[in-house]
């Protein structure tokens, strides 16, 4: 008897109508999913962009997804698509092309990537294809897995939930080495965008965070920066430094009115941001950040002001403050915040330079420095001409700085 055909049974996309799934009865080529390209030499690739018409190719374990172009019609390119997938298929065990094992290489990213990915197609896109989507892993680096979502999944509402409720636990139970989940998918570009293009409140979400993630220290707020990074699409040491740079900043408010008793947290990127509450009880959760960006903006453009106000208005017994208890009292509790309260206080130098005032810094002091600022805090009076006189130290300079702005007793005893 002649072998019977193989099976191709076409799926359009719910919400994408140049979007088709090719669904066959096993995996086209076993763990393996892949992103084809023109340039591609493997025998897939070399068959449907043969076919005129043809935009992209996706494959995810028994589904080939096939994007076409406008002007194309599926009428036409079905068939013919169904046609070349037969014809691979007959002729090759590889139809994506030959690759090894990445677990064999050594490689703990390639191996994670390759774990990840079938999981994905055994357990996770079988579903999402019965509406139109596909998830796919994009990259795995320092052990952060970044997920693509395709098809009817890009610009759903419902991404969110199926991304962290469903996809997010999964793999984490399967594979605790990974180390964050990154959705890096570009929902605003899909047919019922996640992300609205104009302002608007964010998309619901409203996840509880690890009790170990947010913790309170001398009534500030501290987040561990190893669990925020991959929120943010970085790795925990690019974190650190974007801290200290100000690429990262971050927001503490607290609530008001019937939103008393409650904190919120917001951090924000160049491109991303992320925010949590911290309810009364203690309780955290993770919840949509602010759509606009002007806040944090403002908070940063004001800071010098901030630190101007609450210097001039310590106790004479409160005088200096380190440096860090200033952060803390601004409200500034990450990583990178000392950084951010030193600039400002190097804005209120400036200012006080052009107004011929004694420096307000004077009142900050760093640790370990023996009751005086830091190496800027001199460099910058020297440099605005404000300096200490020929052959008066440091200390004394600044003992004459701070007698200017009063308290002269006690700013030169130190704290």
């Amino acid at each position: 008897m002649s072998e019977l055909p193989r099976r191709i049974r076409a799926q359009a996309s719910a919400r994408e109508a140049d979007v088709m799934g090719f669904v066959l009865d096993m995996p086209v080529q076993a763990g393996r999913s892949a992103r084809l390209e023109a340039t591609d030499e493997a025998p897939l690739a070399r068959a449907l962009f043969g076919i005129e018409g043809v935009g992209r190719i996706e494959v995810a374990d028994a589904t080939i997804w096939v994007r076409k172009e406008a002007a194309a019609d599926w009428s036409v390119l079905k068939p013919a698509i169904a046609a070349a997938i037969r014809q691979v298929l007959d002729e090759t065990s590889a139809p994506l092309g030959a690759g090894g094992d990445a677990r064999e290489a050594g490689d703990p990213d390639a191996a994670l990537r390759q774990a990840v990915e079938e999981l994905l197609e055994r357990q996770v896109n079988p579903a999402v294809a019965a509406h139109g989507g596909h998830i796919a892993v994009e990259r795995v680096g320092d052990g952060n897995v970044y997920l693509r979502m395709s098809g009817g999944c890009q610009g759903c509402a419902a991404s969110s939930a199926t991304l962290r409720q469903g996809v997010e636990r999964m793999l984490r139970a399967a594979l605790p080495q990974i180390a964050g989940i990154v959705d890096v998918t570009d929902h605003a570009a899909g047919s019922a965008p996640y992300y609205a293009r104009e302002n608007g409140p964010s998309p619901v979400l409203h996840r509880p965070l690890p009790p170990d993630m947010i913790a309170w220290e001398d009534g500030q707020v501290v987040v561990d920066p190893d669990q925020l990074a991959p929120r943010l699409g970085l790795t925990p040491q690019a974190l650190r430094e974007a801290f200290a740079t100000g690429e990262v900043v971050g927001v503490t408010e607290v609530g008001e009115g019937a939103d008393a008793g409650k904190t919120r947290i917001v951090v924000r990127s160049a491109t991303r941001a992320w925010a949590a509450e911290i309810d009364a009880g203690g309780a955290a959760r993770e919840i949509p950040p602010p759509r606009l960006a002007e806040a944090a903006a403002d908070t940063e453009r004001d800071l010098a002001a901030r630190v101007r106000a609450h210097l001039e208005a310590l106790p004479a017994d409160k005088v200096p403050v380190s440096y860090g208890s200033l952060a803390r009292a601004l409200g500034l509790w990450l990583p990178g915040s000392v950084s951010r309260v030193t600039r400002a206080l190097e804005t209120t130098m400036r200012e006080d330079a052009a107004a011929g005032r004694p420096f307000i810094a004077a009142r900050a002091v760093g640790r370990g420095r023996e009751g005086l600022p830091g190496k800027g805090f001199f460099d910058l009076a020297r440099a605005l001409a404000r300096g200490p006189r020929e052959g008066e130290s440091d200390r004394d300079f600044h003992a004459r700085e701070a007698g200017r702005l009063g308290n002269v007793a006690e700013t030169a005893g130190g704290r």
